[in-house]
């Protein structure tokens, strides 16, 4: 299965954009600002949380043309074998910041968007990812966690809701109940050892893909899961109720996997990703996502949004991306300001030239 027509509704500069017939190859095309990128984060609405942007919902919202005013909420539908499937999400005046789904008609939890898609990306905004912090690589972690199991977003919302209380109890001035407190921690820990476990799993798994891949033309990576979390709930569980006396001190939980990172060295040079190029940076991410796109083969479809990805790509690394690619078996959306760089790739790819907001297939 794979997409095969997206309908945007008042979505940001799109008031009514279809697209449809979809191929492997699914190039967006037009100058910059005129609307590539808001299919693509449309698209990334259709897994579990905020999107490539991380925009809130009210954010998306189209404003009139004429006024300027917003519209007050969007719709994105999304058809799988022409129609056999459909999910979709959205907003509407009442509730700007509350995002809805729909799948197959019915209403659900977002975390379900997971059990239909796997969908990654990259963006020009990822490029830095290794230089920033710590938590933006976590994001980008669990999103390849994600797109391989559904069952990581359940986790890690139930721990984040854990973890906002535990930390609120634990900021009060009188001392907590230590029952209360107990329940609350056997959540973080099933929670929290489950994503560790995850994470852990799949770095190792990427890791042992990149082994094999050569080494050239993109660098490749050697990856570390940076974390002091315990795989089994009880021993973390033991840990977060030894810890109270020193949380409650920083004011915050100091342990779980809301600390922990991922670790990148290029291996040609044993340096940390954080202290090499600009141009190494990208070339090992984009080495990690090739790398995950073979992890993922299942019952999903898969779908790679890829934001002007080839735009700083000699031939070479462009035909090496494009031939990875196609081995990968998802679908693939890419943006770009111009054709030429996709010219090896246009007989085999649907194309649409988007302008102010409206996307034609060429």
């Amino acid at each position: 299965m794979s997409l095969t027509r997206l309908t945007l509704r008042d979505f940001r500069n799109h008031a009514a954009t279809r697209l449809e017939d979809m191929q492997a190859f699914n190039v967006l095309v037009g100058e910059n600002g005129a609307g590539k990128t808001n299919v693509l984060e449309a698209i990334s609405l259709l897994a579990p949380g905020r999107g490539l942007r991380r925009a809130q919902p009210a954010e998306m919202a189209g404003r009139a043309k004429d006024t300027g005013i917003c519209t007050g909420g969007f719709a994105v539908v999304a058809d799988m074998e022409d129609g056999a499937v459909q999910i979709g999400t959205s907003t509407d005046a009442q509730a700007p910041n509350r995002r809805a789904v729909r799948i197959n008609g019915a209403d659900g939890p977002a975390a379900r968007l997971g059990e239909w898609l796997s969908i990654t990306w990259l963006t020009p905004a990822m490029d830095r990812i290794f230089a920033e912090s710590a938590g933006s690589r976590r994001r980008f972690l669990d999103r390849l966690v994600l797109a391989r199991e559904p069952i990581h977003a359940r986790n890690a919302t139930r721990y984040e809701t854990a973890l906002r209380e535990r930390n609120r109890l634990l900021g009060e001035p009188a001392e907590p109940d230590a029952l209360w407190l107990d329940g609350i921690e056997a959540q973080m820990a099933e929670t929290g050892a489950a994503m560790a476990a995850a994470r852990a799993a799949l770095v190792a798994d990427l890791g042992r893909v990149l082994e094999t891949v050569p080494k050239q033309p993109f660098a490749r990576p050697a990856l570390a899961y940076a974390s002091e979390v315990p795989l089994e709930a009880d021993a973390l569980r033991a840990m977060l109720r030894e810890g109270r006396r020193r949380d409650r001190a920083a004011g915050r939980s100091l342990i779980g996997p809301h600390r922990d990172d991922l670790s990148v060295t290029l291996a040609a040079k044993n340096a940390p990703a954080a202290d090499c190029s600009t141009g190494e940076q990208k070339a090992m991410l984009i080495a990690i996502v090739l790398a995950h796109a073979g992890l993922t083969a299942g019952e999903r479809p898969r779908l790679l949004l890829l934001d002007e990805i080839a735009a700083h790509l000699d031939p070479v690394r462009r035909g090496a991306l494009f031939e990875r690619l196609a081995l990968s078996g998802a679908q693939v959306w890419m943006t770009g300001t111009e054709m030429a760089p996709f010219a090896d790739i246009a007989n085999e790819s649907a194309v649409w030239s988007v302008r102010e907001g409206a996307a034609t297939r060429v």
